[in-house]
């Protein structure tokens, strides 16, 4: 088990910086930095939980801790660019405008407790990376395989689906018109369901037929990630904030198309008219 040392360090470090994400949003009156430095430190500390040393002896990371390290940094690094040059271009995140206005004076004092409740988020997240990374099993198996494959498409897919709705915004034909094309035919969230589908890469780098008492941290991952996603801050306030400016374009996109799972387009209305 890795040291409280270690565990309280990484806790710390992710209070520190979802404080200076609060320092950041109240600079700039933006609070989309806030996902750029939490997507950043949910990054680093996973990383440094998957290169915690395994027993005593002088440490030398197994193949299965660097693959997990190296994608971890790929996903943080491509998700922090895409947002801050998206917070950097744009106006605030209609989520945050809307709790800034809800909270109206007394945001600034919430807002710094919310942002160290996402704090401990990031870290249930990075336990989930611990918990894949020390699976005692030294060769790289099947499962191991397979969770590559499964994050590398989730990282693709989510930069695919980023990828064309910037294209359909930035065409001003599209200025009034909600983006239906490409994944967000198949899903009115892909950038979600994909991030989702990367946490589930993590249970199956800890499989373990042998047996493994950290085997049950990875799960937290996809469990916790869902629930945000599809009950939590995700869909239920982007698609109330859509549903009060865009009316009827947007009801008839949802009756159409699945919120969060993909599926053949047109299948939802196909199916609510039975």
């Amino acid at each position: 088990m890795p040291s409280a040392v270690l565990i309280l360090l990484v806790a710390a470090g992710l209070a520190l910086v979802m404080a200076l994400a609060w320092v950041m949003q109240r600079q700039t009156a933006n609070a989309g930095w806030v996902d750029v430095f939490w997507t950043i430190g949910t990054g680093l500390a996973g990383i440094a939980f998957a290169l915690t040393p395994v027993g005593e002896t002088p440490f030398t990371p197994t193949a299965r801790q660097v693959v997990i390290a190296v994608l971890c940094a790929i996903w943080a690094m491509r998700l922090a660019l895409h947002l801050a040059v998206r917070v950097a271009r744009g106006a605030e995140d209609p989520r945050y405008h809307n709790i800034r206005e809800r909270w109206a004076a007394g945001f600034e004092g919430r807002f710094f407790w919310f942002l160290q409740l996402q704090a401990l988020c990031a870290f249930l997240l990075a336990i989930a990376i611990l918990g894949a990374a020390r699976n005692p099993a030294r060769l790289i198996g099947p499962f191991d395989v397979t969770a590559v494959i499964v994050l590398l498409i989730a990282i693709g897919g989510e930069a695919m689906a980023d990828r064309q709705l910037r294209r359909f915004k930035a065409d001003p034909v599209n200025r009034a018109r909600i983006c239906d094309v490409g994944l967000w035919a198949w899903s009115r969230h892909p950038n979600y369901f994909f991030e989702w589908l990367g946490w589930v890469a993590y249970p199956l780098f800890a499989m373990d037929l042998g047996g493994y008492p950290w085997g049950w941290a990875p799960f937290l991952g996809p469990a916790f990630m869902y629930v945000l996603l599809v009950y939590g801050s995700g869909i239920p306030s982007l698609e109330a904030h859509m549903l009060r400016t865009r009316g009827a374009a947007f009801r008839d996109y949802q009756s159409r198309t699945n919120a969060f799972f993909p599926g053949p387009p047109g299948l939802r209305q196909m199916e609510s008219s039975r």
